[in-house]
């Protein structure tokens, strides 16, 4: 009898760990909104299907209606790898057990890419400074938060270093992704939006006649691409699966490179880690400190010790 229990406990225990096995191999591969769920998954459904049958993992699309979905799809193991923005890949790194494994690369080999703020081509604004002197009659197009292009840079740049608030500045200020926004400048929905260099590639190449409505007025320092993240708890030799699979796509496939330029004239993925956030970290706080500083509430005392602290952590960052 207890030899029967013990055989029933242990096959319990076998079957239970089998389930736990599958389960490890099914991943939930999320994608920031950066444009219709339609577009991205006819853009990276190829590579995900390439993804399952090279590594033997079930490997399954996860989409979210902004970027903090696909963060906390991660943060609770729902989205085991994810393409992010460089902010979205911090916040996922800091919040959500994720690291950096690669990141995208350009046709041309370089590792980068602008971010742009862009207004319909019959506008009379052509510089920033245009803008300012007429943000008060004008609507705003802003990223969202999570989005380094559509968001970070932009407010760091051009309104934190001159010192004004997009909420605040604007006649109405709303947020959406970055395919939204050139729509909506393209046809006269909204004054000024946010977009980067990347989507207006795919604008141009999706919907011309749009592109051709829509004049850049500002572009930022280069950004660095693109990252993908991974949980760090997944097993290794799944990490590694997944890692191999990524620095080989398009190397050698034409197929493969056909794909990586519809989605937006890349040549494929190198190997990065969470380094590449740096930049990202930095341009954070200097937007914090920025604001401390112009602060008209907090006391002087308080202001030096937040200063302080900012100081110190971007200090860090250079060791």
């Amino acid at each position: 009898m207890i030899k029967k229990i013990l055989s029933t406990a242990v096959l319990g225990l076998s079957m239970m760990t089998s389930t736990q096995l599958a389960q490890a191999e099914d991943i939930n591969f999320g994608m920031i909104s950066t444009e219709s769920t339609q577009n991205l998954k006819a853009q990276w459904q190829p590579i995900l299907d390439a993804m399952q049958k090279q590594t033997g993992l079930t490997v399954k699309a996860f989409f979210a209606s902004d970027y903090a979905g696909i963060i906390e799809g991660m943060r609770f193991n729902k989205v085991q790898v994810a393409w992010l923005g460089n902010k979205s890949a911090m916040e996922a790194v800091d919040r959500s057990n994720g690291e950096v494994f690669v990141q995208k690369v350009n046709a041309d080999g370089s590792l980068g890419y602008t971010s742009h703020l862009i207004v319909n081509k019959a506008s009379n604004i052509n510089t920033i400074d245009d803008m300012f002197k007429q943000g008060k009659s004008l609507s705003f197009g802003n990223g969202d938060p999570n989005s380094t292009s559509g968001y970070l840079v932009p407010g760091f740049y051009v309104f934190a270093q001159n010192k004004i608030d997009p909420k605040t500045f604007f006649k109405v200020v709303r947020g959406a992704n970055h395919e939204t926004n050139a729509l909506a400048v393209a046809n006269k929905q909204v004054d000024v939006a946010t977009n980067n260099s990347e989507n207006l590639v795919l604008i141009k190449k999706n919907a011309p006649e749009k592109f051709d409505q829509i004049k850049i007025i500002w572009t930022s320092p280069l950004i660095p691409l693109d990252p993908i993240v991974m949980r760090k708890d997944l097993p290794e030799a799944t990490k590694k699966k997944i890692k191999d699979f990524f620095l080989n796509y398009g190397t050698n496939d034409p197929a493969e490179q056909a794909v990586l330029v519809n989605m937006g004239n890349l040549k494929g993925f190198k190997e990065s880690t969470d380094a590449q956030l740096i930049p990202i970290r930095q341009l954070e706080f200097f937007s914090q400190r920025n604001k401390i500083e112009a602060d008209s509430v907090m006391s002087e005392s308080d202001k030096k010790v937040k200063l302080a602290e900012i100081d110190s952590k971007l200090e860090a960052l250079k060791k």
